[in-house]
């Protein structure tokens, strides 16, 4: 039933991923011109047109982004003790570190940095990575393994402490993967991933039982002072790409009952 789910969502954002409906919506439009079919190519190209300029001159998918990752914020004071950090993959560049054969960070790579800091203010607890491919044609390789492995000891890690696991392809899998290596499984832990991807990742944590301390990296919105006028369309659309995935993500998992509720947030 998890294979299905993976492939069944990898699929779906194959449709729903803004940047293939900006190129969809206006494949149909001008497909409508070719047979002069006026009326209908307006009802998709006007839109489109006007939603792609929009995003050109203005950075509107940080009002999307921003609410994700001001959901959680850093403790003010770290605990006194843990059991363990876990990293979350996803600041790999996987498929580009198995073709040159060097471990590449992606734009998620703020993760590993984030891992050496707390691995300093820790020294003696564990670091637990859980990520591997995300791609329907490529599965778990122990090649995985070592791009984690080598990317945390790049940063100053002991790879003593590491404890990696490599098969899971979405953040269920991740958690369900890593339940069982925990040191303690009633134990506390700090979870670092991306801002934005933190509400989903709490929420699965709680369903399944994880104690963790939220540590979010690796933001990309802006707050409203510093938004302006730029006329960056490819800047705007990395935005909104990883931001509409999330807010699809967050619903798929709420209705599939792998998250304690829709729009997770801090517990008081």
């Amino acid at each position: 039933m998890d294979n299905l789910f993976f492939i069944l969502s990898k699929l779906a954002w194959g449709i729903l991923s803004p940047i293939n409906l900006i190129v969809m919506m206006m494949s149909i439009g001008t497909l409508f011109l070719t047979f002069n079919k006026v009326a209908l190519a307006k009802l998709y190209l006007i839109p489109t047109m006007l939603l792609t300029t929009a995003l050109l001159i203005y950075p509107i998918s940080d009002y999307l982004m921003h609410p994700l990752e001001s959901r959680f914020q850093k403790p003010k004071e770290l605990p006194q003790n843990i059991d363990g950090i876990i990293v979350l993959g996803g600041g790999e560049e996987r498929k580009l570190s198995l073709d040159w054969k060097t471990a590449e960070m992606g734009a998620g790579g703020d993760r590993f940095i984030a891992a050496a800091i707390l691995a300093k203010a820790y020294p003696s607890s564990p670091i637990l990575f859980s990520g591997g491919s995300g791609l329907l044609n490529k599965s778990y390789s122990r090649d995985d393994v070592k791009i984690a492995e080598q990317l945390l000891t790049a940063v100053g890690i002991n790879k003593q402490r590491l404890i990696i696991e490599p098969r899971s392809r979405n953040t269920y899998e991740n958690f369900s993967f890593l339940s069982p290596l925990l040191p303690e499984k009633s134990g506390q832990y700090l979870l670092v991933t991306s801002a934005f991807h933190m509400p989903r990742a709490m929420g699965i944590a709680r369903k399944q039982g994880v104690n963790v301390i939220p540590y979010p990296v690796d933001y990309r919105s802006n707050s409203t002072a510093f938004r302006q006028y730029d006329f960056n369309l490819f800047e705007h659309l990395k935005v909104l790409e990883p931001a509409w995935r999330e807010w699809v993500g967050l619903t798929v998992y709420y209705w599939t009952g792998k998250t304690t509720s829709w729009f997770p947030e801090m517990e008081a």
